[in-house]
């Protein structure tokens, strides 16, 4: 054999040699059990004929696939589902001159509950009286602030709060929200909100109906009128003149014509003969009346007139019903804009908003990797439809004072609700959800306007929270 042949023959023999031992690990093994348990020497027949222990059969694991137990998730933690407890809080306004208010916070539970009531204080007013331990807080040389109480309520029990208010305008309403949160101060239990009213200085409103010639029903009305009217005139006229044209056809035709024999003439008798008819005369033609010139040009005034206020008082109610300040996002707006303040509930479409709460600063919740200043609003959101009704964190918008806007964090808003997605589930028909909403904003000054809406085709709620 040729050295070269046999040269080939052996390089030949160690690559195949070398991919069987590389192959040899990822072949399963033959016998599963002595993977499992390893070889045991031949014990001597006295010990085989005691009765042996089962072994228990272990499934190999193939080569690659880490040694992880099944039951052991490969995803990340679930959510924690936060337990609410039974904590409600009601608000009275007082009828005092002065803006007062009565809050009542009830626990129905069977365990004592640590919270933190907050109310907050609206534009231009300051607490004078407030009781159960409470402290008015607000920003230094600000008219505007909030009153907090940490609160431990026993079981089964109501604790009463009083607060009175001065403002610096009187005579005009006061809305004073307030909220029960846990020891954290930001996760709600509960919110409602209540309106003073000075009935002494502001006399009850009385709407004014227009005068009835200034309202457009009763002048379209009126128009009708007329034109039945005047219908009905032109045909009663001209129904008396058909039936009295045949009687003065008759008249026409028969006056002075004689009845019948010899006529005496001249004193002598003529012979009777015979009398023949006298032709007919012809009948003198009959002209078709029509109405008098007057009578239609003022019927086609009067139909021009009505067309012309009718499309005049449809386009003023048009134009005044848009909104040209609206910042809109895409699309076809369905029904109107909704301006109010705080505490103020606000329907739109498909939802009821009412922001109870707005707060800005370190503390709130943890800032986002990319920096900014958290801003949290305690949001109550109603489904006021027949459907469940779902909504998006990036339609809801927060303004600054530059004109600028952020949509919501949502990834913010998750932990601020300790981990739940608000806006991965629907809100059920008439169901209300009250939760915070994080926005996360740069720069020193706070937003002044939150714009909230159930779809991208909704016209939206504004609320003014400076």
């Amino acid at each position: 054999m040729p050295a070269s042949r046999r040269h080939h023959r052996t390089l030949a023999v160690l690559v195949n040699c070398l991919g069987v031992i590389a192959a040899v690990p990822a072949l399963p093994p033959a016998a599963p059990r002595a993977a499992a348990a390893p070889a045991q020497p031949v014990p001597p027949p006295a010990v085989v004929a005691a009765p042996a222990r089962p072994q228990a059969v272990v499934t190999p694991i193939p080569t690659g696939v880490p040694a992880v137990p099944p039951a052991v998730p490969t995803t990340g933690p679930a959510p924690v589902q936060p337990s609410m407890p039974p904590v409600s809080v009601a608000v009275g306004a007082a009828g005092t001159p002065a803006p007062g208010y009565r809050i009542e916070v009830r626990n129905a539970g069977t365990t004592p509950v640590e919270t933190m009531v907050r109310q907050e204080l609206p534009s231009g007013s300051r607490a004078t009286t407030v009781t159960g331990g409470g402290q008015a807080t607000g920003p230094v040389g600000a008219t505007a602030g909030e009153i907090t109480w940490r609160l431990r309520l026993p079981a089964r029990s109501t604790t009463a709060l009083h607060t009175a208010l001065a403002v610096t305008s009187p005579g005009r309403s006061v809305t004073a929200p307030t909220c029960v949160y846990g020891t954290d101060g930001t996760r709600p239990y509960d919110c409602a909100t209540a309106t003073w009213v000075d009935t002494a200085t502001a006399p009850a409103a009385h709407a004014t109906a227009a005068p009835a010639w200034r309202r457009p029903p009763v002048l379209l009305a009126a128009l009708a009128a007329l034109l039945v009217v005047t219908g009905g005139v032109l045909g009663w006229a001209a129904r008396r003149r058909r039936r009295s044209a045949p009687h003065a056809r008759r008249a026409a035709a028969s006056g002075g014509a004689p009845t019948g024999g010899a006529v005496p003439t001249g004193g002598v008798a003529a012979d009777r003969g015979t009398v023949y008819p006298r032709p007919a005369l012809p009948a003198p033609a009959s002209r078709r009346r029509r109405p008098p010139v007057w009578l239609a040009v003022g019927v086609a005034a009067a139909v021009l007139a009505g067309v012309v206020g009718a499309a005049a008082w449809t386009a003023t109610q048009r134009v005044a019903a848009m909104d040209t300040t609206k910042q809109p996002t895409s699309g076809a707006w369905v029904g109107s804009t909704v301006n109010g303040g705080l505490g103020v509930p606000l329907r739109e479409t498909a939802f009821e908003f009412t922001v109870y709460r707005m707060s800005c600063g370190a503390g709130v919740v943890p800032a986002g990797p990319g920096g900014g200043r958290p801003c949290l609003a305690t949001v109550g959101v109603r489904n006021v439809t027949s459907e469940q009704q779902t909504w998006h964190g990036q339609l809801q918008r927060a303004y600054l004072p530059s004109g600028n806007w952020v949509a919501a964090d949502e990834d913010a808003t998750r932990v601020a609700n300790l981990g739940r997605d608000v806006f991965a589930q629907p809100v059920a028909a008439g169901r209300r959800v009250l939760l915070p909403l994080v926005f996360t904003v740069h720069g020193a000054q706070p937003p002044k306007r939150l714009e909230l809406r159930s779809g991208v085709f909704s016209a939206g709620v504004r609320v003014d929270v400076d």
